[in-house]
């Protein structure tokens, strides 16, 4: 595998090493030891999959203190994911990475705990594969504004469909009980 660093430190982009043929393909698409020492360590504890159509824009969500570090792929379509470092006296506060991850590049990211995370499906459909390493914790959900001029996220949409909850989601700097940045 190739694992690619981005602009925001701990944020990596993984690509699978695929081996195809004319059956098809295969891939490990997850091996602890592999990446462990790339630096995406710790235990997984739950996987969530969701289908989504074109133009459907999840996010930008995040849980604290119940924090959730997540490595991301489409399994089928194609999305544009995005992480941002939402950390309290991070240097890297309010920045992003955005990422077209498909089913035919097979890209993963992996965005650490700390990160608010979001995706708008760019195909038809698109199947989205989470592995997480900490439980889905309600009472600990924070959502972030997706369009939020301070992020400056260029989603390339102006109006992706929403849930009522991300619609109504809170600018940044009206988001209370945000993670603090750890060196």
């Amino acid at each position: 595998m190739n694992v690619l660093q981005t602009e925001l430190p701990g944020v990596l982009i993984v690509e699978p090493k695929i081996h195809g043929d004319q059956r098809g393909f295969f891939c490990e698409s997850y091996r602890q030891d592999r990446y462990a020492s790339n630096g995406i360590s710790g235990s997984f504890v739950q996987d969530n999959l969701s289908r989504s159509t074109r133009g459907v824009l999840r996010g930008l969500h995040l849980q604290n203190p119940k924090c959730q570090g997540k490595l991301v792929s489409a399994l089928h379509g194609s999305v544009l994911d995005v992480a941002v470092d939402v950390r309290v006296g991070s240097p890297t506060f309010a920045r992003h990475v955005a990422v077209e991850l498909n089913a035919e590049n097979r890209r993963q990211l992996w965005v650490p705990r700390g990160f608010a995370h979001g995706f708008v499906v760019l195909s038809e459909s698109a199947d989205f594969f989470y592995k997480c390493d900490e439980y889905y914790s309600p009472s600990d959900e924070i959502t972030v504004r997706w369009n939020d001029p301070t992020i400056g996220i260029d989603w390339g949409i102006d109006a992706p469909a929403l849930s009522a909850r991300d619609a109504a989601a809170p600018l940044l700097a009206d988001v209370r009980g945000l993670p603090a940045y750890e060196r």
